[in-house]
């Protein structure tokens, strides 16, 4: 099937890197995202529990939880787009290697999102299975929270990994990190309704993914559709598609004029 596939070779290469290199991204990946889970989730949430609130009638251990899920997923793809991509590029220029076999530079920017989506998929499942340990899952749909929050994940790294093909250093990494993936964190509605929020905040929110991989997961995990049902959550899904497919336009040019011989 890898031979079949070339993109593949490249998801077969991570895998066996990332099967030696696994016990580094325990804490960050897994433990990480569990604790804050604890924290907030039981600790806060049971303070606001205690005084006999709900949001939307749920629990802020429900409703926190599909946010932090999706927020965590996105986070951590951040980073799997910026640094380990250009040290493909310059650092360590194992792309050149690739794209010099029989692997086109598209094949290595598809592969590279194949094993962004594989890797965060366990992430995801992982911080599932915390949830539903702790009772913050409702619903049996909430197995499809798992490709909600990857999607978001890969939302995010198809336009990401395609602008780092464009970059010498890392400079501007920070800069994403702090004006971009903070923000969006904070304010997608992964702590509190995005009612909350002032008109113009909810327009931002409105176009950046992760608003729309929170809201796919915490309806999945609740079983509650949004007022318009499954309109609402066709358009999540147009959303967060159209971020995967223009980042896909946008890295295969950058990724075959980076590695063009």
């Amino acid at each position: 099937m890898v031979r079949d596939v070339p993109a593949l070779r490249f998801v077969e290469r991570e895998a066996l890197i990332y099967r030696r290199l696994w016990r580094g991204t325990v804490f960050s990946q897994f433990v990480g995202p569990a604790l804050y889970l604890l924290a907030m989730g039981v600790g806060l949430g049971g303070m606001i529990s205690a005084a006999g609130r709900t949001i939307d009638g749920l629990s802020y251990l429900e409703f926190v939880a599909p946010g932090l899920m999706a927020a965590t997923v996105v986070q951590n793809a951040t980073g799997e787009s910026m640094w380990p991509v250009l040290a493909g590029f310059k650092w360590m220029r194992f792309y050149e290697g690739m794209a010099a076999s029989p692997m086109t530079p598209d094949d290595v920017y598809l592969g590279n999102l194949i094993w962004i989506a594989l890797r965060f998929t366990v992430t995801a499942t992982s911080f599932l299975v915390v949830a539903t340990a702790l009772g913050a899952i409702l619903s049996w749909w909430a197995i499809l929270a798992i490709p909600a929050a990857v999607a978001g994940a890969a939302a995010l790294a198809a336009p990401l990994t395609a602008f780092t093909a464009t970059q010498e250093d890392d400079h501007r990494f920070p800069i994403i990190l702090r004006f971009l993936t903070l923000p969006m964190f904070l304010f997608s509605g992964t702590f509190f309704p995005l009612s909350q929020l002032p008109p113009v905040l909810r327009v931002v929110a409105w176009v950046l993914p992760l608003y729309h991989s929170v809201a796919l997961c915490r309806s999945f995990t609740t079983g509650i559709l949004p007022p318009g049902s499954w309109l609402v959550m066709v358009g999540h899904v147009a959303v967060l598609s159209a971020y995967i497919a223009v980042g896909y336009a946008w890295g295969t040019r950058t990724y075959s004029r980076r590695l063009a011989p």
